[in-house]
């Protein structure tokens, strides 16, 4: 039975090689042997589509074919070895310097390491980015804060006070990890080289590697003994009390980025940002849209015919708008300059005004005398 490579990777037929390429390097990634999710089988199955569906004209053949071409293996006159040899790699002479040590056992795969980062799929193993610095200069992380504010505020801005638990320079210490009574002695676990090999097999055999030394942090020299307050780790979680200022304008899932006041950075390194994101209640009178305020007002029959001046609330208070007679419900009157102020420019929106005509429920018999000559009138 033909296989569905679209399916395998989950990408339509319609798809760029961009997107299958980034397919291919997620369920890589998810199926990996020695991943917890690992799936030999899987993972061949998805190497193997890709291999077909990765070429363009493999893949134009298996649109007119499907899997009766072999593409999969290769076998397009070029003596079986396609997969790495196409791409410009030969997997043959790659086992063949590896020999017996390496542990591939005769193990074939199609995967070409152009196609995706090796340090995504195996971590560590080929000394990722993760291995790329000693923690002794990793920048502190940043924070996400999510601020509930209230439709006014939105509008014309304000000062707010928020609560955050963060990760902050170590008093007791200074960041250093250690008092200055401590001793600074070679790390016995690298031998002062700030670096450990490892070895670690995979399905594409049996591999050494040098990573950053776990103890020292890749330093080579280790206090004898740490700082009491932060254990080592050069910092504290804190409690901290920030006072924010709401920008004028900012509308709902908006963020502003505050520098710095992330969390604080390993032995030094810069601190991370804040980012915090606001998010608008519902108000009871009002609706925003843009920049614009809307608000909805009822009037009567009488009003609604005749005309009249009423009273609406606006952001700024009450003010007077005339209704022209002849007003149908639904329409719309806008009060220019009352919505809320513009976050990148000047001026405010507009108040937008819905007009409700209110039929009454129940009329006296004098309403109802007057509505049967007005109806005789019109």
């Amino acid at each position: 039975m033909s296989k569905d490579y679209y399916n395998i990777l989950g990408v339509s037929k319609s798809a760029t090689q961009q997107e299958i390429k980034k397919a291919f390097r997620k369920k890589a990634h998810e199926y990996h042997p020695d991943k917890k999710t690992g799936d030999e089988a899987k993972f061949k199955e998805i190497n193997e589509a890709y291999q077909v569906l990765g070429n363009e004209t493999k893949r134009k053949q298996y649109d007119q074919f499907g899997t009766a071409f072999n593409g999969a293996t290769g076998n397009s006159g070029r003596g079986g070895q396609g997969g790495f040899s196409d791409a410009g790699f030969n997997w043959q002479d790659f086992a063949r310097q590896a020999g017996s040590q390496s542990g591939f056992g005769g193990y074939r795969t199609n995967v070409n390491f152009e196609d995706f980062d090796l340090g995504d799929i195996f971590g560590d193993f080929f000394g990722g980015r993760s291995q790329s610095r000693t923690r002794s200069n990793q920048s502190g992380s940043d924070l996400e804060y999510q601020l509930d504010i209230s439709l006014r505020e939105s509008a014309f801005g304000a000062e707010k006070k928020i609560n955050i638990k963060k990760l902050e320079t170590c008093p007791n210490c200074s960041g250093k990890g250690y008092e200055s009574s401590a001793k600074i002695i070679t790390c016995p676990q690298c031998n002062g080289r700030g670096r450990i090999i490892s070895s670690q097999r995979t399905i594409f055999g049996s591999f050494q590697t040098e990573t950053i030394c776990p103890t020292c942090q890749g330093q080579g020299k280790k206090p004898d003994k740490f700082c009491p307050k932060c254990h080592g780790q050069g910092r504290v979680e804190t409690a901290k009390q920030l006072d924010i200022k709401i920008p004028a304008g900012i509308n709902n899932g908006e963020s502003i980025k505050i520098s710095g006041q992330g969390e604080a950075g390993i032995k030094g390194a810069s601190s991370g940002d804040l980012f915090i994101t606001f998010r608008i209640k519902p108000d009871p009178k009002f609706r925003r849209k843009g920049y614009d305020i809307i608000s909805q007002q009822e009037i009567n029959i009488a009003q609604a015919a005749l005309g009249d001046k009423i009273k609406v609330e606006t952001l700024d208070g009450y003010g007077t708008l005339k209704i022209p007679s002849g007003t149908e419900s639904g329409k719309v009157f806008k009060i220019s300059g009352k919505g809320t102020e513009k976050l990148h420019g000047r001026g405010r929106g507009d108040h937008l005004v819905e007009i409700i005509v209110k039929t009454p429920k129940s009329l006296s018999r004098k309403a109802k005398r007057l509505l049967e000559q007005l109806k005789q009138e019109i």
